[in-house]
């Protein structure tokens, strides 16, 4: 956990109040972002992500497998977190922490809930092979944000994957690893992140600003506009009108975050 002196989180507060950031930025701006795709040669698919100086990196390895009985036609996703501790003090090494689970729970909400990939396309032969794609976050810099850093890596990185096609021949499970398909993907989705710090909502809360939050809401969007995913933190409550006026900024905000995806 990071510490912030009570006179850093008064001046930061008394900002917001009025409208200001220690930055320079507006309460709706997010900060610069960059994506680059393929960083991994030995990932089928592969991002990394800034938003300031936040940083991840995504890598996608695809296998063959079993699926669960209850879906028998349907591919498998997996997604986990890392947050090596070179990125932060605050992070440890050892089994994930909580914070670790949060953020790779609400990644692969996001994913699942906006049905982005197309899992049926995953099925090789019902009931008997599906590919599985393995979602591997890894927090190299750590500034703030990581919920919106992290779905923008896996977005771009799961539109960066490429699979060999596969079938089944006489019973017998068939590889062409010299012909390969892009992931099959109907849809595309963007996280944005707010912090109620003070009487306002701010977007993409760096380092300092997330230490000193009273409440915290992500909200995944579409793009075609729906909500996929909508992630609450902090011990304070939220009103009517800072979710009202979340969802409103987070709208406006989704396009340009795909955007930067389809331009990468």
């Amino acid at each position: 956990m990071n510490i912030i002196p009570e006179i850093t989180r008064e001046c930061i507060t008394d900002l917001i109040n009025n409208n200001e950031r220690e930055d320079g930025r507006a309460l709706d701006e997010y900060r610069d972002i960059t994506v680059e795709t393929g960083v991994i040669s030995k990932a089928e698919g592969s991002a990394r992500v800034k938003i300031g100086n936040s940083q991840v990196i995504v890598g996608i390895k695809p296998t063959i497998g079993e699926p669960f009985p209850d879906t028998p036609d349907v591919g498998v996703l997996m997604t986990n977190g890392e947050m090596l501790p070179m990125a932060d003090p605050s992070f440890e090494p050892g089994p994930p922490s909580e914070a670790s689970v949060e953020l790779a729970r609400v990644v692969d909400r996001g994913i699942r809930e906006s049905e982005m990939v197309d899992l049926e396309k995953l099925c090789i032969e019902p009931g008997k092979k599906v590919w599985m794609l393995f979602i591997d976050l890894h927090i190299i810099d750590f500034d703030g944000n990581l919920f919106d850093t992290a779905t923008l890596a896996v977005m771009s990185a799961l539109k960066n994957t490429k699979i060999p096609v596969a079938k089944m021949v006489d019973d017998e499970l068939v590889i062409d690893e010299e012909s390969t398909i892009d992931l099959p993907l109907r849809t595309k989705e963007a996280m944005c992140t707010f912090v109620k710090i003070g009487n306002n909502m701010v977007l993409d809360p760096a380092l300092e600003e997330e230490a000193i939050l009273d409440a915290r809401l992500s909200i995944g969007i579409t793009e075609e506009g729906s909500i996929c995913a909508m992630q609450k933190g902090g011990d304070k409550p939220l009103t009517k009108e800072d979710i009202l006026g979340a969802v409103k900024t987070a709208y406006s905000k989704v396009p340009d975050l795909i955007e930067k995806v389809n331009n990468a």
